[in-house]
């Protein structure tokens, strides 16, 4: 019964281990809240989309809600746009509430643009146009000097009189992002934004998209299934699975220490050591390793079994004779300036080595393992 109870303590205490406050966040504790989700649901018939989502998004952030297809993400966006009404829970932008006790702002009253994957540009129209359609007096002077302000925020000052169909991916997707920008609104909501670019695109697209968001001092909210992305170009990232947001914090904190195993699996490549906490040491199957190398551990948890978190970056392998190895070469993975080794340790366990390039070791090759993270460990309770 004591080791029962020990292991539903180091269940509930691991859900945080090594996370600070801020990374739990605290909604709007950091400057003036723009936008609000506070129980926000989603239901279709007996099928749930979105389950009790609370989110502050704070003045002039960049806030990315990142997760598998199918975990939600999308519906919250289309809630907070107004192109879908939640079936509980309440929306506020800018102070306003624009969905909630049965009442529904619509969307062109929300104050709230989006940039969609498609960009949806007006084929027939200039870039100029295209940019202010949204004013309330597009032919206006205001008009003409708001246009010329944002196509030179973008780099595109000198496309104003082409069509869309003149335009590279990138440069149409800067154009739908000035024109969504044109009526300052309170929000930003990009959908997707890059994912109709090719890979090199895509990265000088993201930063110039972040670059462009925070000089023009927007607040925004987007939307991807990539996990680089998200890391990049947010100030915050609120991870979500299965209607929910697991967690939410800058992209440091939630890929150091990512308060769940869903999230440690879902950033990086992530490996689990099993391990036993001793009174001052972690006994593993690569070696015995101070108590210290744990985040938040203490004398409470001592002779409970963990796995802890580790990257390829935390491990190194060297080849070694039989007698001596901790495991075996399972697969290889060539990504140019590095491999990637997996290894399968004598417990049966995989956990991946990163290495330069030059470094090759052959499929079965015997190694020894040791662990040479110089920072402390994300931990869970054994499975």
């Amino acid at each position: 019964m004591r080791n029962e109870t020990r292991t539903d303590e180091t269940t509930r205490k691991a859900r945080t281990n090594g996370v600070s406050a801020e990374t739990r966040d605290s909604p709007g504790s950091d400057g003036d809240s723009v936008l609000v989700l506070s129980d926000v649901q989603k239901r279709y018939g007996t099928e749930t989309a979105v389950s009790g989502v609370d989110l502050t998004v704070r003045d002039g952030e960049l806030l990315t809600l990142l997760g598998p297809s199918g975990c939600g993400k999308t519906t919250t966006l289309r809630m907070i746009a107004g192109l879908t009404d939640p079936t509980a829970g309440t929306v506020t932008v800018a102070g306003d509430s624009v969905a909630g006790d049965g009442a529904s702002v619509p969307p062109e009253k929300r104050d709230v643009g989006m940039v969609f994957q498609e960009f949806a540009l007006f084929p027939h129209l200039t870039v100029a146009e295209n940019v202010a359609f949204g004013l309330d007096d597009p032919d206006s002077e205001a008009a003409a000097a708001r246009v010329a302000e944002l196509l030179e925020l973008v780099g595109l000052e000198a496309y104003g009189d082409r069509t869309p169909d003149d335009l590279s991916g990138g440069q149409r997707q800067r154009v739908a992002l000035a024109r969504s920008l044109a009526p300052e609104p309170d929000v930003l909501l990009l959908d997707e934004p890059f994912s109709n670019l090719d890979v090199r695109l895509r990265v000088k697209m993201r930063e110039e998209v972040r670059r462009i968001l925070k000089e023009a001092g927007v607040t925004a909210v987007s939307v991807t299934h990539d996990q680089e992305e998200a890391l990049s170009i947010s100030d915050r990232v609120a991870i979500m699975n299965d209607g929910q947001i697991e967690q939410i914090g800058r992209p440091g904190e939630v890929f150091e220490h990512p308060e769940s195993r869903f999230v440690a699996s879902f950033l990086g490549q992530a490996g689990f050591l099993p391990a036993r906490i001793g009174e001052s040491s972690v006994e593993t199957p690569i070696g015995s390793y101070d108590r210290g190398l744990l985040k938040g551990v203490t004398e409470e948890y001592v002779g409970a079994t963990v796995d802890v978190l580790v990257r390829p970056d935390d491990l190194r392998a060297t080849p070694t004779a039989e007698a001596n190895a901790d495991g075996h070469v399972v697969r290889r993975q060539y990504t140019g300036p590095s491999f990637v080794y997996h290894v399968e340790l004598s417990d049966g366990s995989v956990v991946r080595c990163l290495h330069n390039h030059a470094e090759d070791f052959e499929i079965g090759e015997p190694v020894a393992v040791a662990l040479v993270a110089d920072h402390t460990l994300a931990w869970y309770p054994s499975r």
